[in-house]
């Protein structure tokens, strides 16, 4: 069985001894048929070749948005990944851990952090309040928890204390 290893850098770019890998159509194939092993590490199998995963944090990285406004207000957020992979942001699952933002994909099986460009574009609508931060969609505000904090339905946010 042959086996190959890819390195997954900061922004979320893929690389393979030190070439970054640039194919839409395989890039979004890794991304759709990765899973998890049971000692934590990343793993696409295809065609009984076994391609590991090291990336720098997760190998979801949401590189840009798509962001569907309407009268200026946020009413949905589609995450970009590598190869155009594409899916909706469920903002209940936002969280911040050492100064990054993260959310949950493919199903909550795995974390995607924001990346840098992400973040700029996202920026204009999150909150500070008493509640902590916040994500604002639809008039709706969809707190970010630290990492293990419970998740908190938004008509619940605005009245912790």
């Amino acid at each position: 069985m042959r086996e190959y290893r890819y390195v997954v850098d900061r922004e979320g770019r893929v690389l393979h001894d030190g070439t970054e890998i640039v194919d839409p159509l395989v890039l979004r194939f890794f991304l759709r048929a990765m899973r998890r092993t049971p000692d934590g590490r990343y793993l696409v199998v295809c065609q009984g070749e076994h391609n590991w995963f090291e990336p720098h944090d997760t190998p979801f990285v949401a590189q840009r948005l798509g962001l569907h406004l309407e009268d200026g207000r946020l009413h949905a957020v589609e995450l970009h990944f590598v190869g155009d992979y594409r899916e909706p942001l469920d903002p209940r699952s936002l969280e911040t851990e050492g100064g990054h933002l993260f959310c949950r994909v493919r199903g909550d099986a795995f974390r995607a952090r924001f990346g840098r460009v992400a973040m700029l574009q996202l920026a204009p609508f999150l909150a500070e309040g008493a509640a902590g931060p916040a994500l604002l969609i639809a008039g709706d505000r969809h707190p970010i928890r630290a990492p293990g904090a419970a998740a908190v339905t938004p008509a619940l946010a605005d009245e912790r204390p």
